[in-house]
C-alpha cells in the first residue's frame, strides 16, 4: 500500500484522475477500503471516486459479478475526451458559408450583416447560421476566402489627438439648442449635412452629402464646388423635388460651421427647417454622415477626383449605402425605413 501511494503524483485541484490513480482505486476496493477511505487517499472527493468507480465497473463471469477495472475504466475517460467540447460548424455549414463569401465580396456587406440579415428575412434559421464573432475567428485562421486586409474597419486606427479650439465662428443656431429628443432617434426628419472634397490643388466638384438620423437614409448630390452658393443651390433643388412634403422630411439639419454652409441658416427664413451648427471641430456632433462619408471613401479614395466619376457612378455609391443592411436598424435597409415614413407622410398629408 505504501509503495503505491509512494508513486502517486500529488493532487492538483481540478486536475483529471490518471491511470495510476485508477489502478490505486482498482487495488483498493479489491483490498475492502470504502470510497471515503479510497478518496482520503488520493485527495479526492468521495463524489469523483463514486463516479470513477460507476464507469469503470465491467460485469464477470457471465454478468453474475461486478468488477472495477482501472483500464476500462481509463478507456471510457479516453473516449469522453474525444466526445467533450465544442465542435467546429464550418463543414456542417458550407451553404452559409458561400452566402457570406457572395455577399460579403458582391454586395459588399460586413460579416455582422452575412451574420444576422438571412436570419432576419428568414433565408436561414438560426441553426443553419454562425455568429458574427465565429465568422471573424474564421478568417482569423484563415478558414474563409476574406481575409483580415478586406475588413477596412477592423484594421482601421485612429492616432490622431483632439484638440479643442476655441474663437471659431458661429454661423447660427447651436447644436446646444437642439432638443434633446432628437438625440434618441425616434423621430423622423432629422437630418446631417456634411462635404465630401476630392482633389484639394485641383478645380474640382464636391459631393454633398446628407444622412437622416433614424432611419440613416444617405443623399449624395454632386455640387461643382464648395462654395456657400452652391450649396444653397442643391437645397432649393431638394426643396423643389420634395415640394409641400419638405417641412416633415427635412425637420432640422446639424451641419458643422464651414463657410460653405454660412448661408444654410437661410432655409429658416423660406420653410420650417431649423438649422443646427455642430461645436468647433467635432465631428462626432455629427458622427451619422461622417460614418457615411466613410462608406464613399471606399469607392472614391482621398485625393481622387471625382469630376473622373461618373454620375452613373456617385448613384450606384449612394444605392450601395441605402441597401446595406444596418445592426442598428435590426438588419433592415434605410431605403426601407425611409420609404416606410415616405408613405406615412404621404398619406397623412
Amino acid at each position: 500500500m505504501d509503495s503505491l501511494h509512494s508513486t502517486m503524483n500529488q493532487h492538483i485541484k481540478g486536475k483529471h484522475l490518471s491511470f495510476e490513480e485508477r489502478v490505486i482505486i482498482q487495488t483498493r476496493l479489491k483490498d475492502g477500503l470504502s470510497i471515503r477511505a479510497i478518496a482520503r487517499e488520493l485527495d479526492r472527493s468521495p463524489s469523483t471516486v463514486s463516479y470513477e468507480v460507476k464507469r469503470g465497473t465491467v460485469l464477470l463471469y457471465h454478468g453474475k459479478r461486478k468488477r472495477y477495472k482501472a483500464d476500462h475504466g481509463q478507456s471510457v475517460y479516453q473516449t469522453n475526451r474525444r466526445h467533450c467540447g465544442r465542435k467546429s460548424d464550418f463543414l456542417k455549414k458550407s451553404r452559409f458559408i458561400q452566402y457570406v463569401n457572395q455577399h460579403f465580396f458582391n454586395d459588399g456587406w460586413s460579416l455582422d450583416v452575412c451574420s444576422n440579415r438571412c436570419r432576419a428575412i428568414g433565408e436561414f434559421s438560426s441553426s443553419e447560421v454562425v455568429c458574427t464573432r465565429t465568422l471573424y475567428n474564421y478568417v482569423d485562421r484563415g478558414l474563409l476566402d476574406i481575409k483580415n486586409y478586406d475588413l477596412p474597419e477592423k484594421l482601421k486606427r485612429n492616432t490622431k489627438l483632439h484638440h479643442v479650439r476655441k474663437n471659431k465662428k458661429k454661423l447660427g443656431r447651436s447644436i446646444e439648442e437642439r432638443p434633446k429628443e432628437i438625440d434618441q432617434r425616434k423621430e423622423f426628419g432629422h437630418w446631417e449635412c456634411d462635404l465630401v472634397l476630392g482633389h484639394k490643388t485641383k478645380d474640382d466638384e464636391v459631393l454633398l452629402t446628407l444622412s437622416e438620423r433614424m432611419s440613416r437614409e444617405f443623399l449624395i448630390i454632386r455640387i461643382p464646388d464648395k462654395t456657400s452658393a452652391s450649396v444653397m443651390q442643391a437645397f432649393k433643388g431638394l426643396q423643389r423635388q420634395y415640394s409641400e412634403h419638405w417641412n416633415d422630411i427635412f425637420k432640422t439639419i446639424t451641419t458643422d460651421n464651414g463657410s460653405e454652409f454660412a448661408d444654410l441658416s437661410n432655409l429658416e427664413k423660406i420653410s420650417n427647417t431649423l438649422v443646427y451648427y455642430a461645436h468647433p471641430y467635432t465631428s462626432c456632433d455629427k458622427g451619422t454622415v461622417e460614418r457615411h462619408n466613410g462608406l464613399i471613401r471606399r469607392f472614391i479614395p482621398k485625393g481622387d477626383i471625382i469630376t473622373h466619376y461618373s454620375l452613373q457612378q456617385i448613384i450606384d455609391i449612394e444605392t450601395w449605402c441605402n441597401s446595406l443592411p444596418r445592426k442598428i436598424l435590426a438588419y433592415h435597409t434605410p431605403d426601407e425605413i425611409f420609404e416606410r415614413e415616405l408613405d406615412r407622410i404621404y398619406q397623412t398629408a
